[in-house]
């Protein structure tokens, strides 16, 4: 009660014994919940299951269908003979002993009894049909105008079980019918990424026997950074010392040290260059990013000279991004409340953008490269043109709770999805119109409680945000649309131990063929 969501689960005598067949979220909170008699189900549409929900100012069918190829013909499977509704003794003969069961009857349309429940919320039973019953018409003429179909439909194996497990993935020989469009209106719409389903792969792909990891790195940096061929992973001996391992060679590291980076100072964020595989920028507490070039083929030993030193902020850095599109553009911000663009090639800063009167939790250039986005502790978002001013372009209101936020650009560089936390701690994703930021959120989704920042990072392809925080085991997955409800939720992913880091892989590693995505 007071709830929107309602999960559908399978009952089995044997392990697993329950197993989530489809969540559903709805409109109003539930305030009662009631299931409607198997004989009153639209049977010729493999509805299984209808629920009445109350609200606080209606009641709300909700149906759950078995998408099968043929809705014409009356699937046996799906109803076997129910328990009918004629008593099979009196009270006297039960004390008396007689334990007689109630007698059994058919679902099958044009074998029923006359006499069937007839309701105004019920399908097929509605105001133009209340003058016969469903066992006159015989209800087969399948032009599917009754019932509600919901959008959380089960998704069932084509094969004749009776099993309603969702194992077949996405829904195949799914008939929409027209009235489709009703129950939509009431539930809203469900992702088309709903099932996905999150696979930790092969220990075989797994690096494993990881030593001595800094797990100190700040909040406004991802813990460590990857691009298609290596990763850099922070380790916690003095000097900043930074490991590099190649991502073809995954298995068990040698307990000897490996070969390192020495940045010389505790590492605040780190980030490779989308263009260079072999370039990676560092940002130090000391106030200064250094430049790695890392020998083709690895680390062989240890890298002591950094290519390039910038030098120009007067605090220490919070974190450094590089440009979308141009090479050789790298943007970092510091706790001298400055954000500083530097052009590699001549080693120099070329623009202080100003404005921030509080810590900078985050920054994220657009997809087009034209704008930055920063979200700071003062509760703002700043959105710039570097181009025309280092003043912001526009200002509007961030999360309110000061624990940290992040940023991403969204649906084209039209939209900004922002992480953060409300007064009372909640986290929660708040989406902006990129150009009415001043407007506040078009939409905000209170997710848990919990301290850390929850990291976003959105695939464009499919338009689907991933979320999670240092420390979490769950990765929300959430599909954003430019129109309400905007968040769509997806299935989440669970892992067995909690997350020190989390980073994405450029899209170009994924296994297509095996449909993945991320």
């Amino acid at each position: 009660q007071g709830e929107n969501l309602l999960y559908c689960f399978e009952v089995a005598p044997t392990q697993p014994a329950l197993t989530q067949v489809t969540q559903c979220r709805t409109e109003g909170s539930t305030r009662g919940l009631a299931a409607v008699p198997r004989l009153a189900l639209d049977v010729m549409a493999c509805e299984v299951l209808r629920v009445l929900q109350l609200t606080d100012t209606a009641l709300v069918p909700v149906s759950y269908l078995v998408p099968r190829k043929s809705v014409q013909e009356f699937h046996e499977d799906l109803f076997p003979d129910c328990t009918g509704t004629l008593p099979a003794t009196n009270a006297q003969g039960w004390w008396a002993g007689d334990s007689q069961q109630v007698g059994r009857v058919s679902l099958h349309p044009a074998r029923r009894p006359t006499e069937t429940f007839t309701s105004p919320i019920i399908a097929g039973t509605g105001p133009t049909s209340t003058g016969h019953t469903d066992g006159d018409t015989g209800h087969a003429d399948g032009d599917q105008t009754s019932g509600y179909s919901s959008p959380s439909s089960l998704a069932s194996p084509s094969s004749a079980a009776t099993s309603l497990s969702a194992s077949t993935g996405p829904s195949s020989g799914f008939a929409s019918s027209p009235s489709q469009k009703s129950l939509q209106s009431i539930l809203g719409p469900s992702s088309r990424f709903r099932h996905t389903q999150g696979r930790v792969l092969h220990r075989d792909h797994h690096v494993t026997n990881l030593r001595g990891l800094s797990l100190t790195t700040p909040g406004e940096c991802d813990g460590f950074c990857a691009n298609h061929q290596r990763v850099a992973l922070p380790l916690l001996s003095a000097g900043g010392q930074i490991a590099v391992l190649e991502l073809s060679k995954p298995g068990r590291l040698p307990d000897v040290a490996v070969p390192t980076v020495q940045n010389g100072t505790a590492v605040a964020d780190l980030t490779w260059d989308p263009f260079d595989p072999r370039r990676l920028a560092v940002a130090g507490e000391d106030a200064r990013i250094r430049l790695w070039r890392i020998p083709e083929g690895g680390l062989q030993e240890t890298l002591q000279e950094p290519e390039a030193i910038l030098q120009g902020h007067t605090e220490k850095i919070y974190s450094i991004r590089f440009h979308p599109m141009a090479s050789d553009l790298l943007v970092s911000s510091s706790y001298d409340m400055t954000v500083r663009i530097w052009d590699l090639s001549a080693g120099r800063e070329v623009l202080c953008l100003q404005g921030h009167t509080d810590q900078i939790f985050s920054m994220a250039w657009s997809p087009d490269g034209k704008k930055l986005a920063t979200v700071s502790k003062d509760g703002r978002i700043r959105l710039y043109e570097p181009r025309r001013s280092s003043q912001p372009q526009q200002e509007g209101p961030g999360p309110e709770g000061g624990r940290g936020a992040r940023l991403v650009w969204v649906c084209g560089g039209d939209y900004l999805l922002v992480s953060g936390f409300d007064s009372r701690s909640e986290r929660r994703i708040l989406l902006y119109r990129a150009q009415a930021l001043s407007e506040g959120p078009l939409s905000v989704l209170g997710l848990d409680v919990a301290p850390s920042t929850l990291l976003p990072f959105y695939d464009e392809d499919t338009s689907v945000v991933f979320l999670t925080g240092k420390g979490d085991t769950r990765v929300f997955l959430y599909e954003v649309t430019p129109e309400p409800p905007y968040f769509l939720e997806c299935n989440s992913f669970t892992s067995n131990e909690p997350h020190k880091g989390f980073v994405f892989l450029p899209k170009t590693v994924c296994e297509v063929r095996e449909v993945e995505f991320a």
